[in-house]
């Protein structure tokens, strides 16, 4: 199983990003994706999770109407849209899926500040 994540980088307080992860090694429309954060110093966070097949999405309460999760089984790739960032969404984020174990990707750092 392999989860690369691309698309992070320094955005200004009120700017939008898009977050990739391109999954290989499992059969990726079969499983649940979820967005995790991690700032410094704190724990890993929930951001969103989308089923298998895209018809169910679940969000933190802290990003909820700001972002938006979705998913492309065509081309085995889960996308974070991220809009109205706020410096507190500065953090590390990953792709993560559970099979048997619980995989996480390499990670990206979105960080927001003037």
């Amino acid at each position: 199983v392999q989860l690369v994540e691309s698309g992070g980088g320094l955005v200004q307080p009120g700017g939008s990003l898009r977050l990739s992860c391109v999954a290989s090694g499992f059969s990726f429309s079969s499983y649940a994706m979820s967005w995790y954060r991690q700032a410094p110093g704190k724990e890993r966070d929930m951001v969103a999770r989308i089923s298998g097949i895209g018809s169910s999405t679940v969000y933190a309460d802290s990003v909820k109407g700001r972002f938006t999760i979705s998913r492309d089984n065509s081309k085995n790739t889960v996308y974070l849209q991220m809009n109205s960032l706020k410096a507190e969404d500065t953090a590390v984020y990953y792709c993560s899926t559970q099979l048997r174990h619980t995989y996480w990707g390499q990670g990206t750092q979105v960080t927001v500040s003037s």
